[in-house]
């Protein structure tokens, strides 16, 4: 496991998921007209891409079940445009970020560690990495905690298009990704939040797929095999998601942490 990917996704993982942990980002998309969860969830993470049609999205966001993002795109497109999507989502995540971290936002630590962060999300090359390279393409905002949740932003796509990589190397499908996540975790892949709503037959055709597989035993759980193609997923996730903080030296790096750590814990916090 590469221990630097591993720590820095940890870090900043809580600041990338404020779209999905907070109130505010929603409330922004919801200002825009709309009055669906995944509606907001569709438009503002496929913003960056433009109008482009659903089986781009599908390919690109891996894991939903077929029809799935059909049902959302292009249609979200009718309510408004990417541009205004990208800068409700943002306007909501700065202010959820003001909210939870309150006169941090305003100190000079908190302005160095936005600094950092984009000098790293921004630094890797965009070869191979169709959803990082979007977001690249956003001009880095001026405001310090705009500019903070952007390079999150930025890393997590980054990290995700690896990590769709690495379960392409495992040939694991996006379905079949949850339930290795769930079962890894110790909830039954009926449990989990990304499959519950899936029609049972649908499912259990999934995990019959990967018990025939040898990736699920009779049991119902993860069998070795596939607590071993588990883990290699996420030592790859890890390797591949290492080069953005290469452009930081080790001080720098070292200053980054200590100025996440805190922000991390509170934003954790928060979600609980």
């Amino acid at each position: 496991m590469n221990l630097l990917a591993r720590r820095m996704f940890e870090l900043v993982e809580p600041i990338g998921v404020i779209p999905y942990s907070a109130d505010e980002p929603n409330e922004a998309m919801f200002a825009l007209g709309f009055t669906d969860y995944w509606d907001t969830y569709f438009a503002g993470r496929a913003a960056p891409l433009g109008l482009v049609p659903a089986e781009v999205v599908d390919a690109l966001f891996y894991n939903f079940a077929p029809g799935e993002v059909a049902r959302h795109i292009p249609g979200v497109w009718r309510t408004t445009t990417p541009g205004a999507a990208i800068a409700a989502r943002r306007s909501g995540c700065v202010k959820a970020l003001r909210r939870v971290l309150g006169d941090r936002v305003e100190s000079p630590a908190f302005a160095r560690a936005a600094d950092l962060l984009t000098t790293a999300a921004t630094s890797a090359p965009v070869e191979g990495r169709p959803m990082y390279a979007a977001l690249r393409a956003i001009p880095v905002p001026d405001d310090a905690g705009a500019r903070l949740f952007h390079a999150a932003s930025l890393l997590r796509e980054h990290r995700g298009d690896g990590h769709i990589a690495a379960l392409m190397v495992e040939g694991v499908g996006g379905l079949e990704a949850h339930v290795l996540l769930a079962l890894d975790t110790g909830l039954p892949a009926e449990g989990f939040g990304r499959l519950h709503h899936l029609p049972a037959a649908q499912l259990a055709a999934v995990v019959d797929g990967m018990r025939d597989r040898g990736l699920v035993g009779d049991d119902g759980w993860l069998s070795g095999r596939g607590r071993a193609v588990r883990q290699r997923v996420e030592a790859l996730t890890d390797d591949l998601a290492a080069r953005p903080y290469e452009a930081l030296e080790p001080d720098e790096l070292d200053e980054l942490v200590a100025a996440a750590e805190p922000l991390a814990a509170l934003l954790l916090a928060a979600q609980d």
